[in-house]
C-alpha cells in the first residue's frame, strides 16, 4: 500500500502484543511512515520509560517528540492527526459513542478472556466456564457487527473502521485459545457474520503479515 512521508513518527511495541498490533493497523490503514522499536518487557528501554512513566508498558506512539499513550487513545490520536487518510472513526458523534461503547467491551470482555484462559483456566471448570463467557461475548459481537456494518464486509462499512482495528488485533490470540481448546470460538453457525469478517479482516492490506500467527504468539508466552 502506497505510504505518505510522515515526519518522525515512531511506535514502541513488540509483534506478540494485540495492543500493539492495534496501532499498527490504525497507522497502515492511513498510510503513515513509521519506525517499529521493537521493546523488551524485561528491560524497558530508557526511551519507553521517559515516554510512558505511568504506565511503563507498550504500545507508545512517538510523533515528533510528543508520545501518546494507550491503544485505543493511539488510534483515535492517528485518525485525527493524518485526516487525509480514509476515516477510522465514524462521522457521527453517536456512533463514535457506541463504536467507543464496543471497544471498551472487547478489551474488557473478550481479551479478558483471553488472558484467564491462557493464565487460569487449568480444570475442566474453569476452562468450561472460561469458554462459556467467548461464547457471550462472541454472540454480542456478532449482534454489534450486524448492527454497525449495515450489510457492508466490516464494521465500519465498506472499509474497516475502528471497532474492526479494535477487535481485529485479538484475533491471533483468539486462533491460539482455539488451539489449545481444541474448539472453534468464531464459529459460522453461531457467529457467521463475524466469521466470514475475520477473514476478510486479516486479508486486508493494512493487516496482511502483521497480526502474529499462533506459532509465533505461543512462542512468546
Amino acid at each position: 500500500m502506497a505510504a505518505s512521508i510522515s515526519s518522525d513518527v515512531k511506535l514502541l511495541g513488540f509483534r506478540a502484543s494485540p495492543f500493539v498490533n492495534r496501532a499498527q493497523f490504525a497507522l497502515n490503514l492511513k498510510s503513515v511512515n513509521y519506525e517499529f522499536i521493537v521493546e523488551d518487557t524485561d528491560n524497558k528501554s530508557e526511551l519507553l520509560l521517559k515516554s510512558n512513566p505511568v504506565h511503563k508498558k507498550v504500545p507508545v506512539l512517538i510523533h515528533g517528540d510528543k508520545p501518546v499513550n494507550e491503544s485505543l487513545v493511539i488510534v483515535q490520536y492517528i485518525d485525527e492527526t493524518w485526516s487525509d487518510g480514509p476515516s477510522i472513526l465514524p462521522e457521527s458523534p453517536y456512533d463514535r459513542a457506541i463504536a467507543r461503547f464496543w471497544a471498551a467491551y472487547i478489551d474488557d470482555k473478550l481479551f479478558g478472556s483471553i488472558m484467564k484462559w491462557l493464565t487460569d483456566a487449568k480444570d475442566e471448570e474453569s476452562k468450561a466456564a472460561v469458554l462459556e463467557k467467548f461464547s457471550e461475548s462472541l454472540g454480542l459481537l456478532e449482534e454489534a457487527f450486524v448492527k454497525s456494518s449495515h450489510g457492508k464486509g466490516f464494521f465500519g462499512g465498506e472499509n474497516p473502521g475502528y471497532l474492526d482495528i479494535a477487535l481485529g488485533c485479538h484475533l491471533g490470540w483468539l486462533k491460539v485459545v482455539e488451539m489449545d481448546a481444541k474448539v472453534k470460538l468464531l464459529d459460522e453457525t453461531k457467529t457467521p457474520a463475524l466469521a466470514e469478517w475475520s477473514h476478510r479482516i486479516q486479508s486486508h492490506e493494512a493487516v496482511k503479515g502483521t497480526l502474529p500467527e499462533p506459532d509465533e504468539l505461543l512462542s512468546a508466552l
